[in-house]
């Protein structure tokens, strides 16, 4: 198997997508005072994308068995002990903005898109399943299955620079592996095929783009620049730069695009295939 490529790409300057978001804030408060409560508890009353994040996550997890005035100080000490996260959360921003046309500012995922605050629960939540505090990691997985209809083991291992659109039932099993630089539709399933334990899930390469409702399942592996479409069922390796379709999933094309996930062309690729 190939070296896996976590986090490999270029760094993101976080100060300045930080003083970005401020700005966003800041224009926010001012043309639709509505949300000031809103930009001013996330954004304007802190001061660091690591408190922010915690501050926006506790919004929408805080439960009975653990208030905000609990869960914040937590998840903000594991984005300021692990500045990796932080990094990872924004090119996760960066992807969202840059790849999805309805995005029309940096803010924007970070206060509304739940694609987005799924995977920076799960960052927390693999953080402290690598530190041994399995219980803990356990409960963000629960509580952000409840509130983003998204459910990834939190020892699934996943790359920076992923746009995760529309986000609803998107399932990622315990030792499935996405690369950097990936873009997954809605109800998509990274799932195993029994009871076998060991490495049962897929291994998504960087640059894939995974079409809604495609089912990709067992230790099968989409190599790079791949493409699978919509409500697809794959159950066999998928060569790089190559395009599937269908149930079972077949290869249809080869994908025009170097990148597809950068791109988001979710036609299939078919015209002179043989």
């Amino acid at each position: 198997m190939n070296t896996i490529k976590l986090c490999a790409g270029k760094a993101v300057d976080i100060a300045s997508a930080w003083e970005t978001l401020r700005s966003e804030a800041a224009r926010v408060a001012t043309e639709e005072p509505t949300l000031t409560p809103l930009v001013h508890d996330v954004i304007l009353s802190r001061d660091s994308l690591a408190a922010a994040l915690g501050a926006r996550l506790a919004r929408r997890l805080a439960r009975v068995d653990m208030p905000r005035d609990a869960m914040e100080p937590l998840l903000t000490g594991v984005f300021e002990a692990h500045p990796g996260i932080v990094h990872a959360a924004s090119r996760d921003l960066l992807a969202m903005f840059q790849r999805d046309p309805a995005c029309f500012s940096l803010l924007e995922p970070l206060l509304f898109f739940k694609g987005f605050l799924a995977l920076t629960t799960y960052r927390v939540a693999h953080q402290l399943w690598l530190d041994d505090r399995r219980w803990l990691a356990l409960y963000f997985q629960s509580v952000a299955s409840e509130a983003f209809a998204v459910d990834i083991h939190p020892a699934a291992r996943i790359g920076c620079g992923i746009l995760l659109d529309h986000a609803t039932s998107f399932v990622v099993g315990e030792t499935a592996i996405i690369e950097d630089d990936v873009s997954i539709l809605h109800e998509v399933t990274l799932g195993g095929t029994g009871k076998d334990s060991g490495d049962r899930h897929p291994i998504i390469r960087s640059g894939v783009l995974l079409g809604a409702g495609a089912k990709i399942l067992g230790r099968v592996e989409i190599g790079t620049g791949a493409k699978v479409g919509a409500g697809s069922v794959v159950l066999a390796d998928v060569a790089p730069h190559h395009t599937v379709a269908g149930v079972p999933a077949v290869v249809v094309g080869v994908s025009k695009e170097e990148n597809p996930a950068n791109e988001m062309n979710q036609t299939l690729d078919c015209a002179g295939h043989i």
